[in-house]
């Protein structure tokens, strides 16, 4: 309590002006006291010619400009004051900062407010709040925390305090505007209607809050699905190598055995063909000895001697001969063919196992991007909006494209297209030069029959039989064909076809078709376009591929199609 009455003396003693204690103090006829520098500076700035002057703190006015003379009782007392140690309020309190709110009263240099008044809408320091502690009649004042935007306030027709709420125009007005502008409106006051939107927020508040909870908690469940997906990985990862690493152990088990039974067959073979060689070899050199010997034998003179070497020599001639022969060799050319055979087994079975192992991982990330919800309005929808031309090397030889290559139709002479490997040569119809990736939305314009709009992979085949490349006739295209019953041929309606199954859809008929893709979700949807977006068709599949927009003409004379420009629709309806 005595530092408290010591504060009150320091400000007792403080210029209004300067909020430091007083210097050379005047006092002015009114009784406020001020440093004499401050209070002339201050009257100083209405010029020489303005002959009153006024009081900062209490407004009197004084005519002529009264002259100053020193206070010396109260010079003397504000010595007192230096010698015992004692200093001004904290700078904090006298000295606002650049966020902060100056108090509306002090004159000269402003103090920091420490409260606004929304029904003096004025800022108070501490000190010029005083009043509206003590006196009964303000007491009853409503005082928020400091702010800058009490002329806000301020009805700007009536410069009266708007405190009536227009429910009707929703916003604020003052009671004179309930009488003109605002005469017949639904009105409640603003404390009612800041009460209700209190609530309203409060509500507000809470459903964010669920939100948050409820986005975080879908955030740990994918987060745990991440992990545990890695760990499944992980272990599969293992898992194949360990089954591989066998099976290539086996492999080369098997090669190693091969191979050790061709060169033991080799070797078995060389021996036997090298044995017949040297039994061969001493008989050519028995044969080549008698023969010698026969020839010495033709040159004898003497015909008893002759005859009876003839005779012992003929006896061996004939025993000499010998059967050695030795049957062909076993080629291995079996041997080749048998491992062939094995090599295209097992080519086989490794594709067969990774088309059984791939969709799986597509299927974990249809699981994984399933979680995004899908659009509901054609706003919605036209957020993912993509432009879509049609790729004129691609064009069947006798469609004809619009300049803009969004709109085509069947022509009854062929177009001098250039050849390329990348046009359809058996049916009337063409890809988008845009892939389709991710999200994506799009939409057609038809009229006639047999128009189709489909969604297929680059390579989807460009020549053979028509059902190998039409859209919705294999398993590389999902297709719409659109029919308007213009010709009398009973076909109506919608169908859906994919890898040559169709489903009959039916659903309005607005000549507007649109067309929702998630590529990873695996999810693809046809609506019909008008005041609302109806569904007439969905499917939910595992994409290998990035799509490409298609249209075709099932018939040579079925009308025309034309992808719209969704950029310059105004995506402001809620379809």
């Amino acid at each position: 309590m005595a530092q408290r009455s010591v504060q009150l003396d320091v400000e007792t003693f403080s210029c209004s002006i300067c909020l430091d204690l007083l210097k050379a103090p005047v006092t002015i006829p009114c009784g406020h006291s001020y440093c004499m520098g401050c209070i002339h500076s201050l009257w100083d700035e209405g010029g020489e010619g303005r002959k009153s002057r006024s009081c900062p703190q209490c407004r009197q006015t004084f005519t002529p400009r009264p002259a100053l003379v020193n206070n010396t009782m109260l010079a003397a007392l504000v010595e007192q004051l230096k010698e015992s140690g004692l200093q001004a309020a904290p700078a904090g309190h006298f000295h606002p900062g650049p966020e902060d709110v100056f108090c509306d009263v002090c004159a000269g240099r402003k103090r920091k407010a420490i409260r606004s008044c929304l029904v003096c809408l004025a800022s108070y320091c501490k000190e010029h709040l005083q009043p509206h502690r003590r006196s009964a009649p303000l007491q009853k004042h409503k005082l928020v925390k400091p702010t800058k935007k009490l002329l806000e306030n301020i009805c700007s027709r009536h410069d009266e305090v708007m405190k009536v709420f227009c429910r009707t125009d929703q916003q604020c007005i003052c009671i004179l505007c309930t009488m003109d502008d605002h005469k017949g409106h639904e009105t409640v006051p603003t404390a009612t209607e800041s009460m209700e939107k209190q609530k309203e927020l409060e509500e507000s508040h809470q459903r964010i809050l669920q939100k948050i909870q409820d986005k975080e908690k879908e955030m740990k469940r994918l987060q745990q699905e991440v992990e545990d997906f890695s760990l499944s990985a992980d272990k599969a990862v293992e898992d194949s190598e360990k089954i591989f690493t066998e099976l290539i152990r086996l492999i080369q088990k098997r090669r190693s055995e091969v191979k050790q039974q061709i060169r033991s067959q080799q070797e078995t073979g060389v021996r036997r063909v090298k044995e017949l060689q040297e039994k061969l070899e001493q008989e050519i050199a028995e044969l080549k000895k008698k023969d010698a010997e026969l020839k010495q034998l033709s040159h004898t003179e003497d015909h008893i001697q002759f005859l009876q070497n003839y005779a012992l020599l003929s006896s061996f001639a004939e025993s000499a001969d010998s059967d050695i022969s030795a049957g062909p060799l076993t080629r291995f050319q079996d041997v080749t063919a048998a491992v062939s055979k094995l090599r295209d087994k097992l080519q086989d079975v490794l594709r067969d196992t990774g088309t059984n192992i791939s969709p799986t991982a597509s299927d974990v990330d249809a699981s994984l991007a399933s979680s995004q919800p899908e659009p509901k309005s054609r706003a919605e929808f036209l957020k993912y909006a993509c432009e879509i031309t049609l790729d004129p090397n691609t064009a069947f030889r006798t469609l004809l494209l619009s300049k803009e290559s969004r709109a085509a139709m069947v022509w009854y002479e062929e177009e001098s297209y250039t050849p390329n490997p990348e046009r359809f040569t058996s049916c009337r119809q063409a890809l988008s030069r845009e892939a389709l990736t991710g999200r994506g939305y799009f939409e057609f314009k038809w009229a006639g029959i047999g128009i189709i709009v489909a969604v297929a992979y680059r390579s989807i085949r460009r020549a053979g039989s028509s059902h190998e490349c039409m859209f919705g006739f294999n398993d590389k295209s999902w297709a719409l064909r659109c029919d308007l019953n213009c010709l009398g041929l009973g076909m109506t309606g919608y169908t859906f076809s994919h890898n040559k199954v169709e489903t009959r859809v039916s659903g309005p008929q607005s000549g507007r078709v649109g067309v929702y893709l998630d590529h990873s979700a695996g999810i693809l949807s046809f609506y019909d376009v008008s005041d609302t977006m109806t569904l007439l068709h969905r499917v939910q599949t595992a994409f290998t591929q990035p799509l490409y927009a298609g249209l075709c003409f099932y018939f040579c004379d079925g009308g025309d199609a034309e992808f719209c420009n969704l950029k310059e629709t105004e995506p402001d309806s809620d379809q």
